[in-house]
């Protein structure tokens, strides 16, 4: 039984952290002009490229977006809510969960989600954390805020629906991995981890070998970009190319996490 009634799923999702990606690893680095210039490239050119390239293909993305992000870039928001995309949770300033006391991480949690329903008039669907990391009470969060998925998780290739406190929840995981996430490829700067710089052609073989295989076992592919990186005019390509390679098979959904996991739910809980 396929995980979708209309096919494999391509989920092609985009961490619009902005200058975040920067100032919630030290507050000082606001004052850092150029620092913050790289951050803004994201939301100044690579949204607007990555919004062409993707009415083109008439395909619809999921963007998570911290709350500051949000409430800083209303004109982004509107654009992005123009084209049908959706806009999910990302904390609101992009702090390291592991690096919050409790009562930051609800806050965290609480000022984010309220920046996203003001903004869109509807409370966020889906959850991805800043770094990529989990505290105690994060899945509790995710329960009592009533969210539909998260993608955090790097345990699988298929989705399947979250266990918290020893029992089956509804929520529906979409897990990938750093295979799957442009950072490892293309971040650089002079104060983060990485600083790494390989050839897009490497980055599309990776990700259309990946594509083959998964297609093949009848799975799913979560892609993580950003658009500050993935939005830079030779890696642009590489999300084409992903595209183009997927579109030449049938029966693809190239679509938004909210649609695609609560197409899966049924079909989750029926399988358990």
């Amino acid at each position: 039984m396929s995980v979708t009634s209309r096919g494999f799923p391509l989920l092609l999702t985009f961490d619009l952290d902005a200058e975040t990606m920067w100032t919630a690893r030290d507050p000082s680095y606001a004052q850092r002009p150029i620092l913050m210039s790289q951050g803004a490239y994201g939301w100044k050119v690579g949204v607007p490229r990555i919004l062409e390239l993707l009415r083109r293909y008439d395909v619809r993305a999921t963007f998570f977006v911290p709350g500051v992000v949000v409430q800083q870039r209303p004109q982004v928001i509107e654009a992005l809510l123009k084209d049908g995309h959706e806009i999910a949770h990302h904390s609101h300033t992009h702090a390291w969960i592991t690096n919050l006391t409790p009562e930051q991480e609800r806050e965290e949690m609480a000022r984010g989600f309220e920046a996203i329903e003001r903004a869109t008039g509807k409370a966020p669907r889906g959850y991805r954390s800043p770094a990529g990391e989990f505290s105690p009470i994060t899945l509790g969060l995710l329960q009592e805020y009533g969210f539909g998925y998260s993608s955090n998780f790097f345990d699988d290739d298929s989705p399947y629906l979250l266990e918290i406190g020893g029992a089956r929840t509804d929520i529906v995981e979409l897990p990938f991995r750093w295979v799957l996430d442009d950072a490892p490829f293309f971040q650089y700067s002079i104060v983060l981890p990485g600083r790494t710089m390989h050839p897009p052609s490497s980055v599309l073989e990776s990700w259309k070998t990946e594509f083959d295989v998964l297609h093949a076992e009848d799975r799913m592919m979560m892609v993580a970009m950003h658009p500050q990186l993935i939005g830079q005019p030779s890696r642009l390509t590489v999300l084409e190319g992903l595209i183009k390679h997927a579109l030449s098979y049938s029966n693809i959904w190239i679509g938004r996490c909210d649609e695609i996991s609560d197409d899966m739910r049924p079909r989750l809980q029926a399988a358990v």
